[in-house]
């Protein structure tokens, strides 16, 4: 086969199903060179004289080539994140520098730029959604250097491009430490580890030729071992080892401590040349929050009113370790397992029992049950060429709306990917494949949107179905509610659909608003049936569940208070990079309760501000759960399936995504400005 020829490359075949099935390494060099060349062929033509300076004009020449080079670039990283190996990490790191190199470069242009002013103050005809995208525009072509001139606009470019393969490698590096360690024992050590944790590790010694079992730092494997596992020594290896991944602790290849101190050099070198103080600046300037001194505000705000409840907590954990577990000197690895025993003790319940009941096949079909209520659609399973087995395919349709036999109307398509595996990174996240879009090259026809839903759940074990944690079941909702705000928008315009155009510290409110249903008696009990006798899990045990819903709620929240501090105090203090242990130690002075021991590096592996895009962004959690918890509140005072309220959120912030300002949508939505009181109350802290 000849990667090159078009009909043959997956990567330059834009149907409606990409051929992940198909998708190698080979095919990646050349399906990009083909675009890069038609994507700046595109930018020439849309600002010569040939093209008209009109929106759906320009749109039908740049946008659409614009657009086939990051659906193409899009499967090949989506690939490199969920099936990685050694050729495809190669083919990626071959193209990446190319690819960043022409984003720089259009994001710069100044022709591009001008041509894009003349269509703002003219206005003509210009829809609300479209002045929104050019407003964007706009402001992006500042923050991107489209201003600098000579060595200033060069260096510039030379800057975004390295900042793209440090962002790279940190991901790879901490992938690889992750894969790289296992701890093998005898049985015999890990006396309380749930059955089915227990056989994955003896799935996984089998598989690896070993006597015992293997222990893994991916998340189905470590937080099982470190909440249940009675042996000290063996949470303390885990602990260590994974506290230190991608550190100095380890190999030096997979080392991250330069690449955070070179990151950090080019992004304050990147804010002067854009005549900011601070990188936080550049960071900021398309967010909802104005400064980073308000950031630090709000942060040191919410620190305040949850330090009181963390302290308590943390005073209980020490008292009940030394007198329950003979643990007088409570240390980081012993902290999950004594939060564990002390949740079992006094709410009577164990996090086992309650996970017995969340089979995966049933939380599915009640998550889909309640996004089918609100939302008025029906969600199917459906076919297409998958990347792994145990990846699924599901379209979401839309009745048509006068009764008879007319067919239903596809809304969107999405995968599922929720088990994790070796050369899969972890965490958990959703990426757009493809958005919705009329398009401007095919008579009118508007592009149906892709999402692809990516978790790291424990796989089935022994026949049985996958068993999910309460935590899990968030997640899940969690990254469903990003999904839902992509697949959902009826917004038209590309630069602006669904979470487009959103702001950063904004687009999480749809995600944490959709973890509030798990916590509801009338939809819970819609996800459970136990997984040998089939049976709801009963109101007894969900009262304890809801009992301890802010256990320990305190020291959680200060724990993302102390991330979103470092990471906004790393971006907005020149010189930060000279020391940056220095600053991770003055935020843990400043707010910490629980301090970790000395060789902790967790920064190492903070991949959401080192190989994501959540720089000077983290206190965005924070923030949008403000939005969120004030945004469920709407629903506390109906009901949670509330089919009026669940369509005016769908018009006012699921449909218009970021055709107007996240707070225009919440206003709409609630009819007044957003307030704490809210989240607060929800985390106990009020």
């Amino acid at each position: 086969m000849n990667p090159t020829m078009t009909d043959t490359n997956p990567l330059l075949d834009f149907g409606q199903r990409p051929a992940f099935d198909r998708i190698s390494a080979e095919h990646v060099a050349p399906a990009v060179q083909t675009l890069l060349a038609q994507a700046e062929a595109a930018l020439e033509r849309a600002v010569g004289p040939e093209v008209d300076v009109d929106y759906e004009a320009m749109s039908a020449v740049l946008d659409v080539a614009a657009e086939r080079l990051e659906r193409a670039w899009g499967q090949v990283g989506h690939l490199h994140s969920v099936a990685d190996t050694p050729e495809l990490r190669a083919a990626y790191s071959d193209s990446l520098g190319a690819v960043t190199t022409f984003h720089t470069r259009i994001s710069s242009d100044r022709r591009l730029m001008a041509r894009y002013q003349t269509l703002r103050q003219q206005d003509r005809g210009l829809t609300p959604a479209r002045r929104r995208a050019l407003d964007n525009a706009l402001r992006d072509f500042e923050l991107s250097g489209a201003m600098l001139e000579g060595d200033a606009r060069e260096r510039f470019a030379q800057i975004k491009a390295r900042r793209a393969e440090l962002a790279q490698q940190f991901s790879e590096h901490v992938l690889d430490a992750t894969d790289a360690f296992s701890l093998d024992v005898p049985a015999s050590q890990l006396a309380g580890l749930p059955a089915d944790a227990l056989a994955a590790a003896r799935e996984a010694a089998q598989a690896a030729g070993v006597e015992g079992c293997r222990l893994t730092l991916h998340a189905p494997s470590y937080l099982p071992a470190m909440q249940h596992v009675h042996d000290r020594s063996v949470r303390q290896a885990l602990y260590r080892a994974y506290v230190t991944r991608a550190s100095e602790h380890g190999p030096a290849g997979q080392d991250n401590s330069a690449i955070i101190q070179e990151q950090l050099t080019l992004k304050q070198e990147e804010a002067r040349l854009l005549g900011r103080t601070s990188y936080a600046e550049v960071s900021l300037a398309p967010k909802m929050a104005d400064t980073p001194q308000e950031v630090l505000d709000f942060l040191r705000l919410l620190a305040q009113r949850a330090r009181p409840s963390a302290q308590k907590d943390f005073a209980e954990l020490k008292a009940f370790a030394a007198a329950e577990l003979g643990l007088s000197d409570l240390q980081a690895w012993d902290v999950p397992y004594a939060s564990e025993r002390l949740r079992e003790q006094r709410y009577a319940y164990s996090e086992e029992e309650v996970r017995a009941y969340f089979t995966l096949p049933r939380v599915l079909q009640g998550l889909f049950e309640i996004i089918e209520t609100l939302f008025g659609v029906r969600i199917v399973e459906d076919r297409a060429p998958v990347w792994h087995e145990s990846v699924k395919f599901y379209r979401i349709e839309r009745a048509a709306p006068l009764a008879g036999d007319a067919a239903p109307t596809t809304v969107a398509h999405f995968y599922l990917d929720l088990h994790a595996r070796p050369g899969k990174s972890p965490g958990a996240w959703m990426s757009d494949a493809q958005s919705r879009w009329r398009r401007p090259d095919g008579a009118g026809a508007v592009q149906t949107p892709v999402a692809r839903l990516i978790c790291n759940f424990a796989s089935p074990q022994g026949g049985r179905p996958a068993l999910l944690t309460h935590d899990d079941v968030i997640t899940l909702f969690h990254e469903f509610g990003h999904g839902l705000h992509h697949m959902l928008t009826q917004v038209e315009d590309l630069a602006v659909s669904g979470i487009a155009g959103v702001e950063w510290d904004a687009v999480e409110l749809p995600s944490q608003f959709m973890e509030n249903f798990c916590w509801e008696w009338s939809v819970l009990r819609r996800l459970t049936a136990h997984v040998d006798t089939g049976e709801t899990l009963p109101r007894e045990l969900f009262d304890k569940l809801l009992a301890a819903k802010n256990f320990q709620s305190g020291l959680a929240t200060l724990r993302q208070i102390e991330f979103g501090l470092f990471d906004m105090r790393l971006h907005s203090e020149p010189g930060s990079q000279a020391d940056v242990q220095r600053v991770m130690d003055d935020v843990r002075a400043e707010v910490a309760v629980i301090h970790p021991p000395a060789f902790n590096r967790f920064q190492n592996a903070f991949s959401h501000i080192f190989g994501g895009g959540y720089a000077a962004g983290y206190y965005s959690y924070k923030w949008a759960e403000v939005l969120s918890a004030d945004a469920w509140s709407a629903f506390e005072e109906t009901d949670p399936l509330d089919v009026a309220t669940g369509q005016r959120y769908l018009r006012t912030i699921l449909e218009v995504g970021g055709s107007r300002p996240a707070l225009e949508n919440f206003k709409a939505f609630r009819g007044r400005e957003p307030r704490i009181d809210a989240l607060l109350r929800h985390q106990g802290l009020a």
